[in-house]
């Protein structure tokens, strides 16, 4: 038998092993990291619906993470050769491959919980945490009927709350107008969302600054010198509150900025403050108060109670407010069904029920929108979770 007929298939097999074993390991990476990612997330979402479920029936909320992924891959190679079965059986050798791949996953979960986690469940979200979400362009009615509990407007008497609450519907209809109002000022990409910047002032006696010291407060502030009575006056721009508003409040003077933040500052660090005023868009509704926010908690018990007890309903835009792209009547649209819903992919089994986000129909893109919002609420909200070890994805060959 001529040697090199032999050799030939033998450096074949090396080369191919070669090959396969360096090519499968990427891949199987790729596969394993997008594949535990979307079982992570999925996981995730249907741990929403289930604690809004829970809501429903007032039953407590509770939250699982995962915690570690470490998952082993063991690559197996055979290679042989065989006679053909066909021609000339003392001349042609085939080659024989072979190959495999065991995966050995090691899941750690742990439930989120303990005294931290449950205070920020607990906790309204305070106001740079709606203005955050504000600026990714998210629908500010979306964000206003998830997130505030009730919007207190000043009268001539004091301020009044109105609940987002569809139980109390005088509170209800209001505060579902005020934000509709918001959103057609939006619409218009005439809403600002900004803070107030505002110059502090401190007087301080000459004596009391060094040289090294005047020379550092000169990188901070503007320093001017009182020579009648020897002291020092330094002035620096500082950001202030947010507030929403259909004009730029930059271009107010000093002494109205001010004011404004003063007022601001009277207010919990769960208010968020609106000044609409008459002259532009939308100012023939003039408009001023504050939104007080909910905790996360505060917001699974008004989607899981919106589903049977109290339920929303359509509100009319008022005769001042310009025309808006969107109005839904649920802020979530939850279906709660006996059989598992076809053509939804958000679904979820709890209490003997299918539990499901409306995404199809004329409101697919608000409701999803509605439950990536929710989503990006519980990341706010959720600790870290306890960590065993260091989380990875072992590759061994």
């Amino acid at each position: 038998m001529d040697n090199r007929t032999l050799a030939l298939p033998g450096i074949l097999l090396t080369l191919f092993g070669l090959l396969l074993s360096g090519c499968l390991s990427p891949v199987t990476l790729t596969r394993a990291v997008i594949a535990y990612d979307d079982a992570i997330t999925k996981s995730q979402s249907k741990q929403l619906l289930v604690n809004i479920a829970r809501a429903q029936h007032h039953e407590p909320i509770h939250f699982t993470g995962v915690s570690n992924v470490a998952a082993t891959f063991d690559f197996r190679f055979t290679a042989g050769a065989t006679p053909a079965l066909t021609g000339d059986a003392s001349r042609t050798i085939l080659p024989v491959i072979g190959g495999s791949v065991a995966e050995n996953p090691t899941i750690s979960i742990a439930p989120i919980e303990g005294e931290e986690f449950t205070q920020r469940l607990l906790t309204p979200f305070q106001e740079d945490k709606l203005t955050l979400l504000l600026r990714q362009g998210i629908d500010i009615d979306l964000l206003l009927r998830l997130m505030a509990k009730e919007v207190r407007m000043s009268h001539g008497d004091g301020a009044v709350a109105y609940r987002n609450n569809p139980s109390d519907k005088a509170g209800y209809e209001t505060f579902r107008r005020v934000v509709l109002h918001l959103s057609a000022i939006q619409d218009h990409n005439s809403l600002y969302v900004e803070p107030i910047n505002v110059e502090r002032s401190w007087t301080i006696p000459a004596e009391s600054v060094t040289a090294e010291g005047f020379k550092a407060l000169e990188q901070e502030y503007q320093v001017s010198y009182h020579a009648k009575d020897k002291t020092f006056t330094l002035r620096k721009q500082v950001e202030g509150g947010t507030l929403i508003t259909n004009y730029d409040p930059n271009l107010l003077s000093r002494d109205e900025r001010a004011r404004l933040q003063h007022e601001n500052e009277q207010g919990l660090p769960h208010d968020v403050t609106f000044d609409i005023r008459p002259g532009h868009y939308g100012g023939d509704w003039p408009l001023k108060g504050d939104f007080r926010l909910r905790s996360f908690n505060a917001i699974l018990n008004f989607l899981g109670l919106s589903i049977a007890e109290e339920r929303e309903y359509h509100v009319e835009k008022d005769n001042r407010t310009p025309e808006v792209a969107e109005n839904p009547v649920n802020t979530m649209d939850l279906i709660v069904s006996s059989s598992a819903p076809s053509e939804l992919d958000l679904v979820m089994k709890s209490h003997g029920s299918y539990y499901a986000v409306t995404t199809i129909g004329p409101q697919a893109r608000w409701n999803r929108e509605a439950f990536k919002l929710l989503s990006q609420l519980f990341q706010m909200t959720v600790t870290e979770v306890p960590r065993a070890g260091v989380p990875s994805i072992t590759i061994a060959k």
